[in-house]
Order: C-alpha cells, then sequence, then structure tokens
C-alpha cells in the first residue's frame, strides 16, 4: 500500500497484509495533531486495502501523540468553530466505525486531542512511560474531537470533568485502573504487544469483528428491551455467514482449540 503524507505512514504487516499500521511522523512536535494529519488519519482508514482485518494506531518517537497542535491553532467565530469540530468528528468516526478493529499503541503522552484519538480505538495498549491529561479546562478551551463522548465511556463523567478542571495527569498503571487503557505492557513494547493482538483479532470472522464494532455499542446505549432484540437479530446474522458456519463445525468436530484457563 502507498500512502503519501509527510506526517502520517501506513504499513502493511503479516504473511497475507492483514495488519495496517497507521504511524503518527511528527515527533519534533511529539506527534500534535494539526488538520492536516487529522484528515490524513481519516483518508488512511477510508482506504484500508481489502487484505487488511485490523489496524495498529502508533506515534514516531517518544510519545503518542500531545494533543491539538496549538502554533497552528486559528481564530475562529462560533460557527466556524463548530464546522472544525464537526470535522474531527467525521475523521475520528473513520477509525471507530471503520471496516476493522484498530488499537491503539500508546507510550509517553496522551494529552488533549490524542487522549481523544486514542478513545477512538477499540482497544488501547499503555507502556509503562504513558501519561493521560485533558489541559484543555486550564486553557480556555475545550475537548472538541469527540472526548465529551468517548470518554467518559472508558472512566466515568466524573473523572473527565476532574481531570478538565484540574488538570490532573494519569500515569500509566492509575490509567488502567480507571479503565484508560485496556493493557499495560513495560516501557517501549506497546507496538509489539498492539501487532500481537491485531494478529490475532484478524483471524476472528469478519461478521464477529463488525458486529462487536458497530452494533455492541449501540445495543450498549439502548433501552435493555431494545437492545435484546438488537442482540437476537446481530447474532444470527453473525451466526448464519458460512465463516461461522465452518468454525462451529470444526469446534463439533474436535478440529479446533477448547478455551483453557490463562496462564
Amino acid at each position: 500500500m502507498t500512502f503519501q503524507h509527510p506526517y502520517l505512514s501506513v504499513q502493511l504487516h503479516g504473511e497475507q497484509q492483514e495488519i495496517a499500521i497507521v504511524t503518527m511522523n511528527r515527533p519534533a512536535k511529539r506527534n500534535a495533531l494539526n488538520d492536516g494529519l487529522i484528515l490524513a488519519i481519516r483518508d488512511a482508514f477510508q482506504n484500508l486495502p481489502a487484505s487488511v482485518r485490523a489496524a495498529v494506531v502508533d506515534g514516531e518517537g517518544e510519545h503518542f501523540c500531545a494533543g491539538l497542535d496549538l502554533s497552528e491553532l486559528s481564530e475562529r467565530d462560533a460557527a466556524e468553530g463548530v464546522f472544525h469540530s464537526r470535522m474531527w468528528h467525521a475523521a475520528l468516526e473513520c477509525v471507530e466505525k471503520g471496516t476493522v478493529p484498530v488499537i491503539a499503541a500508546l507510550h509517553g503522552a496522551v494529552v488533549g486531542g490524542g487522549l481523544e484519538l486514542a478513545s477512538a480505538c477499540h482497544i488501547r495498549v499503555a507502556d509503562e512511560t504513558t501519561f493521560y491529561a485533558l489541559p484543555e479546562g486550564t486553557r480556555g478551551i475545550f475537548v472538541g474531537g469527540g472526548g465529551a463522548v468517548r470518554v467518559p465511556k472508558l472512566i466515568g463523567a466524573a473523572r473527565m470533568t476532574d481531570m478538565m478542571l484540574t488538570g490532573r495527569v494519569y500515569n500509566a498503571a492509575d490509567g488502567e485502573r480507571v479503565g484508560l487503557s485496556q493493557y499495560l505492557v513495560p516501557g517501549g513494547t506497546a507496538r509489539e504487544k498492539a501487532i500481537e493482538l491485531a494478529t490475532r483479532i484478524a483471524t476472528n470472522a469478519r461478521m464477529t469483528n463488525f458486529a462487536l464494532m458497530h452494533a455492541l455499542p449501540r445495543i450498549a446505549e439502548q433501552p435493555a428491551d431494545h437492545g435484546l432484540f438488537t442482540e437476537a437479530l446481530m447474532a444470527s446474522i453473525a451466526q448464519s455467514a458460512p465463516e461461522a458456519k465452518e468454525r462451529v463445525r470444526a469446534f463439533l468436530e474436535g478440529k479446533a482449540a477448547k478455551v483453557k484457563k490463562a496462564d
């Protein structure tokens, strides 16, 4: 795959090129997000090759992403501000509601817009150097890239309010404890772990992955009776796929591995 952008690269990984590694390349700016980089992320996820079954988002250098590039922040009136925010929303929806599950490989700063990007991913792997913050509150601004919707779903509105009101910074261990990441790994190994998870996820049935990305979040927000009905429909669709039937048949014939106790 050829993807030309000065601040973003996409590499394909795996024997079948089933893993896309999307890397932000602005290490001198701690991978701070400007409009060009946000739009490049949108374009990358809108144009993933058909072979890709999972993706990893990473940042080059010491930091995942230090947030909005304030040096390029321009003054906008209210209408321009709304349209600008909605552009970010549309771009990050291509990550969250795209075609494949996305794993964020976090290290160093995961701050402001960087946390908004990480929260749009489906799984977050943090190494021990990771720290999280939402400094918008102390800078007289407000999150505008989807953070007000996604971050409270991870840690609750009260914790996000605290982060923005006080400038609180979470370290990697506390971030995992409150739900900002699902995995905590030694320093320098987040990318390796993210690729390992992506490789495992890529072996799942496509419709199951799609259901987990698109149906499960909606079911979680529906009233119980609506959610149960949606679940029944999605379960029926997923199990009717030829790939699912083949996998169940293999299990029943003793050809598939059984679940074992974790080490």
